[in-house]
Formats: structure tokens, sequence, C-alpha cells
């Protein structure tokens, strides 16, 4: 028999239900089946992924961010190339699911989904080089329905470094900053996951508008490099952003962090979901609760946490949280309320500042020779 705090985390998912910051079902797919959602049938459940229609119903998901990452040691021209393709699959799996997902480009929108009963489908582009260095083909993503652009992945660009790999810049080049400037003024989020701590303190100091991290966890608790610095979780309340808590097994747990860096006889330590649950209460307690969100980067990894294993599981998360004294308004917050409200003054931004100045046609070498 379902618990009082299950039954209220149901009935809260019904009124505001997730809009998760990262899932990399897109890349899944082309790497098993080149695409071919008749092999990969996401209405059926059983799939091999994280990710299919039935278990984002059963998560409570409401919204999601489908992330047409490539890989980022491709050559520019090609992952320009790769990342149209993944948009383009994006395009195609929402037309073969009307009834399920919708394409979202707005706030309004995915209210408009929801309200209908449909999973929002917004695009987030993961790392820079998606953009070959050049503010044209930024534009272009953008009018294809990328939303977000995660400024680096794993390795650097020549424009900003990544938090896994040798500094170059320090941060941003006056390249980078002209990105983050273009970004605000068509109204795309500037997602800093993955970036290094000095391009995150870069960016905020750039942006006009609120910035997130689609999928990263607070270093305080697990000190890896993928995850934010209390000096810039702190930031968000002044600069209007979101932290995206994420469930990566590695940037969750301390001990699984050391036990890779060093392994021992000892199994390997195994993340938990009380471990995003002391990340997600970090976080409110640095950043404040109207600058926290959920990440889960489902498909990006092979494991998840204990309790977190697909799609399915946001409702123990919150069930969790509001055994630990979560009200509905501060869990309302942490599923949608604050990502939606982020949109929202990014469309705003947007609105004021494309008024302001016209569209630049800088290119890399033009700025930073």
């Amino acid at each position: 028999m379902a618990s009082e705090t299950d039954a209220r985390v149901h009935d809260l998912l019904r009124h505001h239900p997730v809009i998760d910051g990262h899932n990399d079902l897109p890349w899944e797919a082309r790497e098993r089946v080149a695409y071919d959602w008749d092999e990969l049938d996401i209405a059926l459940p059983g799939q091999p992924t994280h990710t299919d229609i039935p278990r984002l119903r059963a998560g409570g998901v409401g919204a999601q961010f489908w992330s047409v990452f490539v890989p980022s040691d491709l050559p520019g021209s090609q992952a320009v190339t790769a990342t149209l393709e993944q948009i383009d699959a994006v395009h195609a799996m929402i037309a073969r699911y009307p009834d399920d997902l919708v394409a979202a480009r707005t706030a309004s929108d995915v209210e408009r989904a929801i309200s209908q009963g449909r999973i929002a489908s917004l695009i987030g582009a993961e790392g820079g080089q998606s953009i070959d260095s050049s503010l044209g083909a930024l534009r272009m993503l953008f009018s294809l329905g990328v939303r977000y652009l995660t400024l680096t992945h794993n390795d650097n660009v020549p424009w900003a470094d990544s938090a896994t790999d040798t500094p170059v810049v320090g941060g941003l080049s006056a390249f980078g900053r002209e990105v983050v400037l273009e970004m605000n003024r068509l109204g795309m989020l500037v997602d800093l996951s993955h970036v290094s701590a000095d391009t995150m303190r870069a960016a905020l100091d750039t942006t006009q508008a609120p910035v997130i991290f689609s999928h990263s966890s607070a270093r305080a608790l697990c000190d890896h490099p993928r995850n934010v610095p209390d000096d810039v979780l702190a930031r968000l309340a002044d600069n209007g952003g979101v932290c995206m808590v994420t469930f990566v097994p590695s940037f969750v747990s301390q001990a699984l962090r050391d036990w890779d860096r060093e392994p021992t006889d000892a199994p390997r330590p195994q993340a938990s979901i009380d471990d995003v649950v002391a990340h997600c209460e970090h976080v409110r307690e640095v950043a404040g609760i109207e600058h926290i969100g959920l990440g889960g980067d489902y498909d990006g990894v092979d494991h998840l946490p204990t309790g977190l294993e697909d799609v399915s599981g946001y409702p123990r998360l919150l069930a969790a949280l509001a055994e630990r004294g979560w009200s509905d308004t501060d869990l309302a917050a942490l599923t949608s309320g604050n990502i939606l409200r982020v949109l929202r003054e990014a469309e705003a931004w947007a609105a004021e500042l494309s008024t302001a100045r016209g569209p630049s046609l800088a290119r890399i070498e033009d700025l930073d020779g």
C-alpha cells in the first residue's frame, strides 16, 4: 500500500512534473540502432536504455531536455554535422510519438504540453564543438530548436576551458564572451556543466541572463571537477540561475570518486539515492531553493545510484526529500518551477537585447587572432 508520502508526491507530480535538464537517449539511439526508432521503440517497456515513454510517465516527467551530444574530440566541421544529425533524430523521435511527445521551444510551450498530458521535448547541445567557433552556426542551432549550449564537453574548445582538460585560455577568451552574449541575445541558455571553475566565473561575469548547470552536483560533497564549487553556487542567487543536480555516481559519491582514483581490494562503492539527496540539500542551502533543479544524465552513463536506476526513479527522490522536511512548494520549485522561470527570463532578456544590438558575424579568428 502506498504511503502518505508517496501519495503526496504522486499528487504533486500531477501538477508540477519534472523538467529534467539532460538525457542522452539520442546518442544511445545513434550508437545502438543508428536512429532506427522501429528497432528502439520507446513506446514499449523493456528497452535496454534508461529511458522509454512508459518509464518517463512513471517517473512523473513532464518535460525533457534531450541532449544532442557529439564527442568533443571530433574535428569542428564533423562535430557540426554530427550535431545536425542528432537534432534530426530528436525531431524524428518527437514526430513518431505525437500522442506522448511534443516539441517545445519556450516556457509557454512547456506549460501547454503539460496541460495536454504530453511530454515537452526541448533540445540542449552539449559542448561548444557543435558550433565550430561560428556565431552563425550557433544561431542556426537555435533556429532548429536548441535551447541551451553547454560551453564545453570533456575537452577544451578554442574559446573556453573544460573542467576535465588542461586550462588554456583561463576561462573564456574574448570570443567566448561574445558567444555568451550572443546566446543571451538569442534567448539560448548558457549551460555551465562540464566547464572549468574559472569558465563558470567568467561566464557569470559576462552573462546578462540566468545560467544553468544542466547536470552537475556540489563539489563540496564530492570533489570532482565536474561539480560546482560553493562560491559559484552562491552566485546563482544574484544571477537567477539554476543548478540541476545530476545522478552520475562518481559525481555524487566521494567514496566512489576516491576508489576510482585509487582502486583498492575492497569492492567498488555504490552510490545511492541518499547521496543525491545530500547534494540536493547542499545546493538548496548554498544557492537557495529558487536555484535548484534536476538533471539526471540518464543514458549518458553506464550505472546510476541505487533507487535511481532509470527515469522512473524521480518519485523516490522526491519522497526522500519530503521525508527530510521539503515542503510541496520546495519540491515544486525543484521539479519545474525554477527552470521554467529561467526559461522565461532568458526569453525576456532576448526580447530586450534583440532591439539593442544586431547579430554579430564574428568568428573566432576575428576576435582572438
